[in-house]
């Protein structure tokens, strides 16, 4: 097939870099952004207030008396100024964000930089507080990635970075298996009989050995439909053999995301060749 005749499909849940890489990520659910948007909006409350509270404490002027001047600034420095220092300087994350676990990117993946804090910050004084995040939480409903209206206007998302928890510990390939390990086809293994093969592999040390026997005989007969080529082994040997490959390869799988992961927080690829810089 000729390169005009290839077409290259991108999921929703993945960007293409400057060397036409497409990389796996993972965006942050409505309800996790809108959990993180609801944090920061009641922490700049706080944080006004306190202001208010002290400037009030130190004039002694009754805190419905200050300043009009002195009122709006503080607004602008809690609503605009703060969020788009604190987005700036860490990176695309706040306290919100900490606690559910996602930062701001480009729609690129590379890392969000001061003009996009900014127009996030700015358009979030009418998306989430002059509406108390009404246009924000309708958008983001129908958004793939649930953006708000600033994430569109500024082309970023967040982005989930808590990986996901590692796989537990099932014990190498067995040393009889170790060359079939390497060219072993799993990946068709459904996820639930997967997941019934590890639980069995865990805890079989526990089982009476008659009921060893047998189960392993009958979670082997749901796996080996899955797996090419099937080795001539033992049940159990062959679970154990099967479970391991999986979990090897899920975990290389783990951490080469981490690593992706890890040189777009540190700018390695923040400007990836073939977009322009934004």
């Amino acid at each position: 097939m000729s390169a005009a005749g290839t077409a290259l499909q991108i999921h929703q849940d993945e960007v293409l870099t400057g060397e036409a890489v497409a990389l796996d990520v993972q965006p942050v659910g409505y309800f996790l952004s809108a959990l993180g948007a609801l944090i920061d909006m009641v922490s700049g409350l706080l944080l006004l207030t306190a202001f208010w509270l002290a400037v009030g404490w130190v004039t002694g002027f009754d805190l419905l008396a200050l300043s009009p001047a002195l009122t709006i600034a503080s607004l602008v420095v809690v609503i605009v100024v703060l969020p788009t220092a604190i987005e700036t300087l860490s990176r695309g994350r706040s306290l919100g964000r900490l606690v559910v676990g996602s930062r701001i990117v480009r729609a690129d993946g590379g890392a969000a930089g001061f003009r996009h804090a900014f127009i996030r910050a700015l358009t979030g004084v009418l998306e989430l507080w002059f509406t108390l995040g009404a246009v924000a939480g309708v958008v983001g409903a129908f958004t793939p990635r649930s953006q708000r209206l600033g994430d569109l206007l500024a082309g970023t998302y967040a982005e989930r970075t808590r990986a996901p928890r590692l796989p537990a510990p099932v014990g190498a390939v067995p040393v009889a298996l170790a060359e079939w390990a390497v060219v072993a086809d799993v990946a068709r293994l459904p996820d639930r009989v997967a997941r019934r093969a590890a639980q069995f592999v865990r805890g079989a040390d526990d089982l009476d050995p008659g009921s060893r026997v047998r189960i392993a005989a009958e979670i082997a007969a749901d796996v080996r439909p899955y797996v090419a080529p099937v080795p001539a082994a033992d049940p159990e040997t062959f679970l154990r053999a099967v479970v391991a490959v999986r979990r090897d390869r899920e975990y290389a799988s783990i951490t080469l995301e981490n690593e992706r992961a890890a040189r777009l927080t540190a700018g390695v690829d923040a400007a990836p060749r073939g977009f322009p810089q934004r």
